[in-house]
């Protein structure tokens, strides 16, 4: 490689650094002193349930990038036992341990 596009490399590697710590010291410095009004923060405690969604939705019902409700998508079911277990006990670990043990059975099963 060039100097030059060295250059340019190592520039985008500080501007990423700095905007992403910036970002994350940002809310370590100003987070006490600044108030959002009372409906955002109602409507923030929302974000991780709909990232979360976000995340695993498609990979459940798409994992080969089409949508597959067959028997042989082990992710389906994991994925629903995964939340039968979380509402019904409350427990991450135990929904994760679920989820698991049910896609790794169907996964087993299905071969």
């Amino acid at each position: 490689m060039s100097e030059e596009v060295q250059l340019y490399w190592g520039l985008a590697l500080l501007g990423m650094v700095l905007v992403t710590y910036g970002i994350r010291l940002s809310f370590l410095v100003f987070g006490h002193s600044v108030r959002f009004p009372r409906w955002l923060e109602r409507a923030l405690r929302y974000v991780p349930v709909a990232v979360l969604t976000a995340l695993i939705v498609p990979m459940a019902l798409a994992p080969q990038g089409a949508v597959d409700l067959s028997w042989h998508n082990a992710y389906l079911p994991g994925t629903i036992a995964a939340v039968l277990v979380a509402l019904w006990t409350r427990q991450t670990l135990s929904a994760i341990v679920g989820g698991f043990v049910v896609y790794g059975l169907w996964r087993w099963l299905s071969v």
